[in-house]
């Protein structure tokens, strides 16, 4: 039996909802643009993609999250398992094994699933630990634990970008639940003090031309710097109002390199100009910051840090993202969710946002006014 309780509906986050799917027609318009001259195969992938999204952010809201709660510890298990099928059997693109074939859809990265995977395993985590914080050192190890091993695996792909944002979504979820600032100073010394070595033995040579390139982008205009330098002529030549739908020259031209993908920003900053852009960002904001909202809602300890995770995870991605576009950044290969071409990226944005949605429609205790759904 099924028990459906009606006021879910009523609690259904309808704002949200709304502003993703207004979000990913934008997505969809860019992208339409970006691959017009190639055929637009790129565009008709990303809007199976964007279905599948649309289905699963529906069905995941009406599961409750306690039962992601239940099952937090095996989901990231089985994600943990898909990272390390790919180092050997996975598909090689660009000195990378990250993906898995998936038929004529193209390929999934499992390396975006462990992001949802590890937000829910930290939120348990934290939500069975009674001490309360600000946490020491030693309080850091287990949660450092969960983090390390994901990581380690998605290193040796490798996918620097990936790890980034692994970095920065965990990191952010262990400093929202309070670390002593003895233990703050303690972690940047060490990070310092292990920047030589993992300059000199971690970083591959084209990853230390990315940050070279970063710091000084005419120092190889023709190979390192030439995405960083095309993206921000790109961004520079749309002005205020841009040049209109379809008629960037960088874009139309294929001057911007991984147009559809990494620099998809690029495209929308260069036809629809500073205007357009900032329309994008603040849409993308208003999700954050409803998610965020879900958070400060929530009734326990997991709903709480699951809700931040998400918004962390959706943040430092549009973060790092933009920031690599307009050159603030070095160039890492971080997707910006949902508007970046790619199955696997939106996926896991839109199983995000269906998680808050059914956070959000939790709120109160569920009585006996469900209806049998038999």
């Amino acid at each position: 039996m099924i028990m459906f309780d009606r006021r879910l509906l009523v609690g259904f986050g309808w704002s949200l909802f709304f502003m993703t799917i207004a979000f990913s027609c934008l997505a969809l318009l860019n992208l339409y643009s970006a691959s017009y001259e190639t055929g637009l195969a790129s565009f008709k992938k990303q809007l199976v993609w964007v279905g599948i999204g649309i289905v699963s952010m529906i069905l995941i809201s009406f599961i409750n999250y306690r039962i992601l709660k239940r099952y937090s510890l095996y989901i990231y298990g089985l994600s943990i398992l898909l990272l390390i099928y790919v180092l050997f059997f996975g598909k090689d693109v660009s000195g990378s094994s990250s993906w898995i074939q998936v038929g004529s859809l193209g390929t999934i990265q499992p390396s975006e699933f462990i992001k949802i995977s590890l937000i829910l395993a930290l939120a348990r985590f934290y939500d069975n630990d009674f001490q309360q914080g600000p946490y020491g050192f030693l309080d850091l190890i287990k949660p450092a634990c969960l983090v390390a091993l994901p990581l380690a695996l998605v290193m040796m792909q490798p996918d620097l970008g990936t790890a980034l944002t692994i970095i920065l979504i965990s990191g952010s979820i262990v400093l929202f639940m309070g670390v002593r600032k003895h233990s703050v100073a303690f972690i940047l010394i060490a990070l310092l003090a292990l920047s030589y070595p993992a300059w000199n033995f971690f970083l591959k040579p084209y990853q230390q031309d990315r940050i070279k390139t970063f710091l000084d982008p005419s120092r190889d205009p023709l190979d390192a710097g030439y995405n960083a330098i095309q993206s921000q002529i790109a961004v520079g030549s749309g002005r205020i109002i841009g040049k209109g739908f379809k008629a960037g020259s960088q874009s139309q031209l294929r001057f911007i390199p991984a147009q559809q993908t990494d620099f998809a920003f690029s495209v929308l900053a260069e036809e629809w100009g500073f205007l357009g852009g900032i329309f994008a960002l603040l849409l993308y904001f208003m999700i954050i910051l409803w998610i965020l909202d879900t958070s400060g809602r929530s009734r326990d300890k997991f709903s709480m840090l699951v809700s931040f995770g998400i918004a962390a995870m959706f943040f430092w991605h549009v973060l790092v993202n933009v920031g690599m576009v307009v050159g603030l950044l070095p160039v890492t290969g971080v997707p910006l969710l949902i508007f970046s071409y790619g199955g696997s990226s939106t996926l896991t944005a839109f199983i995000g946002i269906g998680i808050v949605l059914g956070i959000r429609m939790r709120k109160f205790s569920m009585s006996a006014e469900a209806i049998d759904l038999r």
